[in-house]
């Protein structure tokens, strides 16, 4: 019942037409690319049906993990881990008058990300990884599907993976000319240890920090966060995500509580 009720949600959301070829996708084991036409809840784009971005489009457009309770006009946004674009070009609905800097290092998902942002001026795709300093960092495949690459700044003894160019938040600041950025979310795979843990020249410009946290990749991901949103107001979780944001930014989510964000001993 419960694969029939996805099924059913599925060929709702991305179309009858793309239910075949999501199920022999499934079924088989081999990728095929869909075009999920545009609806009420989100814009045209195109998915690899047998991957990880079927779920990633659940994630974003049904369960809506990047709702947040923002507050004021959103002018500016940075999509570290950007992916194939989906959190990008939900942000872009939500709110069309926001610059969006979408950065993804994996070329594949870089790829597929700039043809579905082609059509949106105000989302600038940029193929690098956000790392602590400029560079070069180490794409690895764990085997986990298209959204759980990781870099590493020197592959790990035995490694094999793709060198991609690496840009510090700082670089990608002053790249855009910005001199404030109203949410930083980051889903980059552990990465975000060392980003946070060198935060001190950029955390003071940015109002709202979402991120997904990979201490199973990274011990100390957590402490790196809460050492990095020590001047921040209030925080949360919400599902897999865990939030900082200035008093200013934000309205108290409704039905979840708000907690000051600790400060390391």
């Amino acid at each position: 019942m419960l694969q029939i009720r996805r099924w059913a949600s599925l060929a709702r959301n991305l179309g009858p037409a793309n239910l075949p070829r999501i199920l022999w996708s499934e079924w088989t084991g081999r990728s095929m690319r869909i075009v999920a036409e545009p609806s009420s809840d989100h814009p045209r784009m195109t998915l690899r049906a047998g991957t990880s971005d079927i779920a990633t489009f659940v994630q974003v457009f049904r369960e809506r993990e990047y709702s947040l309770p923002l507050r004021g006009q959103v002018r500016t946004i940075i999509d570290a881990g950007a992916n194939v674009g989906l959190s990008s070009l939900y942000f872009a609905t939500r709110f069309p008058q926001a610059r969006i800097i979408a950065i993804e290092p994996e070329p594949a998902n870089f790829e597929l990300l700039r043809a579905n942002v082609v059509n949106h001026r105000l989302i600038a795709p940029v193929w690098a990884a956000l790392a602590a300093e400029d560079g070069e960092v180490r794409i690895v495949d764990p085997g986990q599907g298209n959204w759980a690459f990781r870099t590493w700044g020197h592959g790990p003894e035995g490694a094999t993976g793709v060198a991609v160019p690496a840009l510090s938040l700082d670089s990608i600041l002053g790249h855009f000319g910005l001199d404030h950025v109203d949410v930083l979310k980051m889903d980059i795979e552990g990465a975000e240890k060392e980003v946070l843990e060198h935060c001190a020249p950029w955390i003071d410009r940015v109002g709202v920090l979402v991120v997904e946290l990979h201490d199973r990749f990274r011990p100390g991901c957590s402490a790196a966060f809460a050492g990095a949103t020590r001047g921040f107001d209030l925080g949360w979780t919400q599902g897999e995500l865990t939030i900082a944001a200035r008093a200013d930014g934000v309205d108290a989510p409704a039905a979840r509580p708000i907690r000051r964000v600790a400060t390391p001993a």
